[in-house]
């Protein structure tokens, strides 16, 4: 018998079945179900010519390396501002973690451009972005790094499936309640490498890091 995804989500924040706490066991582990339609759009912010629409078909069927998917993590409020910039190269399926302060939109782009600068220009073309106003100043990648940026359309996440499915991933071992106080960027880098080095089916059997160096020595 085949259940919808839909369906469970349904069972699971139904008001009748709130004391199973059931919501646990989910990738996010959300008390709360969030509604789809829950962001306002910002058009005037992400101009058209950076839809996604407009991304070119060789980024959305993976046949050239270098673009990447990003995504902001959040906790619980009551532990602080501090979040997780979550990163994959779509090719590769390579994960980069990066921890903030703040969600203030400058200092993340700052962050990025500083982890991205060692790669080559070939290994970092391009970013695609939900329309969160945390990625609000992409302009900064492109001066800082050369690389462009692309945007999901409004309530559509879904349209950077590689991040979301890293997101889920992670949240294995970083759930929502996590104190980020105790969070060093060095352990989410030995996070993100415990990630990259699990083989992937979608990889024949590959594992990210293998797949990703493997394209910086080619060159492409």
């Amino acid at each position: 018998m085949r259940v919808c995804t839909e369906t469970i989500y349904r069972f699971i924040y139904g008001k009748e079945d709130q004391a199973l706490e059931l919501y646990q066991h989910l990738a996010e582990g959300r008390r709360k179900r969030r509604s789809r339609g829950s962001r306002k759009p910002r058009d005037g912010t992400f101009p058209a010519a950076c839809r996604i629409s407009q991304r070119p078909d060789f980024i959305g069927d993976r046949s050239q390396f270098g673009h990447w998917e990003g995504d902001l993590l959040i906790f619980q409020r009551d532990l602080g501002n501090a979040n997780v910039t979550s990163l994959v190269e779509r090719k590769s399926r390579y994960t980069v973690m990066i921890k903030n302060p703040s969600r203030h939109s400058r200092p993340i782009m700052d962050k990025i451009i500083e982890t991205f600068s060692p790669l080559p220009a070939f290994a970092r073309q391009s970013f695609t972005f939900d329309r969160g106003t945390e990625f609000a100043g992409f302009r900064a990648l492109e001066d800082g790094i050369g690389a462009r940026s692309w945007f999901c359309d409004p309530s559509a996440p879904w349209q950077k499936g590689a991040v979301e499915n890293a997101n889920k991933r992670i949240r294995r071992f970083m759930p929502g309640d996590t104190d980020l106080a105790g969070v060093s960027q060095r352990k989410l880098i030995q996070l993100a490498r415990h990630l990259n080095d699990q083989p992937r089916k979608c990889l024949d059997y590959r594992t990210p890091a293998e797949v990703f160096r493997a394209h910086l020595q080619e060159g492409r």
